[in-house]
C-alpha cells in the first residue's frame, strides 16, 4: 500500500478544553488536569486506530502548540517576540529570548513515550525546526550571549530533540518548517529562506544517511483559525531551496494548491531517487469532508508526476496547529483522516501497488 501518515495536531475534546479553563482559574488541581490530558491522549490514539491509519501521532493533545513545546518551563523569555500575521488579520506572537544559555524545557520524546503507553502501532513524532526557534533571538544582541552562541546551543538542542525521538522508537520524525514559505513573504530575495535551510542542514548533518531516511520536513502556508500566513506566496519559489534540505521525506501541502499540475511537475523534477514525497490530499481548513474517491483521484494525479515507489499521502497541515480547538470539529478531523486512509487504499489497488 502507498504509505500514508497524519501531519500532527487534532482538536482536543471538550472535556480537556473545560479542564484547561478550570485549571487556569485555579478551580481544579494539576492532578485533575493531568488526568484530563491522559484521557484525551488515550481517546485520540484509539480513534486514530479506528480510522485504519497505519501510522499514529499523539494529536498534540498536551502541547501548547507545535512551535512552542520546547519552551515549556523556561523563565528566560518575554512575550514580545516576532509577530506572525495571518491573512484574516489575526496574529500569533512568539516569545523573545532575554538571556542565555538557550535550552529546551521539554523534548519531543516525552510526547512519544506518553503515546506509546496506549498503542503498539508505529508512531511518528513531529518536532519544531531550528529555524523557527532561531526567531526567538532578538534583533539587538543579548549582553553576554551572542547570536553565534545562541545558534550553537540551538543546533545542539535541535539535534537532541530529533535524536531523542528516534531513540525512543519513532517510526519517523517530522520537522515542522511552516516558516519556510512565510520567509519568502518577509524577504522575497530568498536570502532568509536560504539561511533557514542552511541552519536546518547544520542540524541534519549530524545524522547518518540511514537516520536521515527516517527524518522528514513538512511545509504548508500556515493554518490557524481557518486562515493562512503565506498562501499568496508562489509554491514554486519555495520548492527548489526546500529540496536542498538533507532529509529523506517531504510532507507537502497540495490539496489546497490551486494549480496542482504545475507544482506536482516541479516536485517531480526536484525529488531525488532517495526521497519519499508525501502529498497532501486532505485540506484541514475546508470544512467539507473529502470522499475516499476524491482522495483516490488526487493520488492518481500525483502518481502521473512522481514514481509510485516514492509517493506517500498525508494531510495538508495539522487540524489544530496553534491549539485552535474550535475551527475544525474533532469528529470532522477523524472523518477526514479516515477518508485519506481509505482513498489511499483505493489508489494503491488501482495502481497495482
Amino acid at each position: 500500500m502507498i504509505p500514508t501518515e497524519p501531519i500532527g495536531s487534532i482538536p482536543r475534546p471538550p472535556q480537556l478544553i473545560e479542564a484547561l479553563t478550570l485549571h487556569h482559574a485555579d478551580k481544579i488541581t494539576r492532578d485533575s488536569l493531568d488526568s484530563a490530558y491522559d484521557e484525551a491522549l488515550r481517546d485520540t490514539i484509539d480513534r486514530l486506530e479506528q480510522t485504519g491509519s497505519p501510522v499514529l501521532t499523539d494529536g498534540e493533545q498536551t502541547k501548547p502548540s507545535f512551535a512552542t513545546y520546547p519552551l515549556i518551563g523556561l523563565s528566560n523569555l518575554a512575550s514580545d517576540g516576532v509577530i506572525i500575521p495571518f491573512a484574516d488579520g489575526h496574529q500569533r506572537q512568539l516569545p523573545r529570548l532575554t538571556s542565555g544559555p538557550f535550552r529546551y524545557g521539554t523534548h519531543a520524546e516525552s510526547f512519544l513515550k506518553a503515546a506509546r503507553t496506549y498503542t503498539n502501532r508505529p508512531i511518528k513524532q513531529a518536532v519544531i525546526s531550528a529555524s523557527a526557534l532561531s526567531l526567538l533571538y532578538p534583533s539587538t544582541e543579548i549582553p553576554g550571549y551572542s547570536r553565534e552562541s545562541f545558534l550553537a546551543d540551538l543546533i545542539d538542542e535541535a539535534e537532541a530533540d530529533i535524536r531523542g525521538a528516534l531513540s525512543a522508537g519513532a517510526a519517523s520524525v517530522q520537522i515542522d518548517f511552516t516558516e519556510g514559505r512565510l520567509s519568502l513573504k518577509l524577504d522575497p530575495s530568498g536570502n532568509l529562506l536560504r539561511s533557514f535551510v542552511d541552519l536546518n542542514n547544520q542540524v541534519l548533518q549530524r545524522f547518518t544517511a540511514d537516520e536521515r531516511q527516517k527524518i522528514g520536513v513538512h511545509v504548508c502556508p500556515g493554518g490557524d483559525h481557518d486562515s493562512t500566513h503565506s498562501a499568496d506566496v508562489d509554491y514554486a519559489g519555495l520548492l527548489p531551496d526546500l529540496f536542498k534540505l538533507n532529509v529523506g521525506r517531504f510532507y507537502l501541502q497540495m490539496a489546497s494548491e490551486p494549480d496542482k499540475p504545475r507544482i506536482l511537475r516541479l516536485v517531480g523534477d526536484l525529488a531525488g531517487p532517495q526521497h519519499l514525497v508525501f502529498i497532501g490530499v486532505i485540506d484541514p481548513i475546508n470544512p467539507a469532508i473529502e470522499t475516499a474517491a476524491q482522495v483516490r483521484d488526487r493520488i492518481l494525479e500525483a502518481a502521473s508526476f512522481l514514481p509510485i515507489e516514492q509517493l506517500g499521502t498525508t494531510d495538508d497541515c495539522g487540524f489544530a496547529p496553534f491549539a485552535d480547538d474550535t475551527s475544525t470539529a474533532r469528529d470532522t478531523a477523524f472523518q477526514k483522516i479516515r477518508a485519506r486512509v481509505e482513498g489511499t487504499e483505493l489508489a494503491s489497488r488501482q495502481l497495482g501497488h
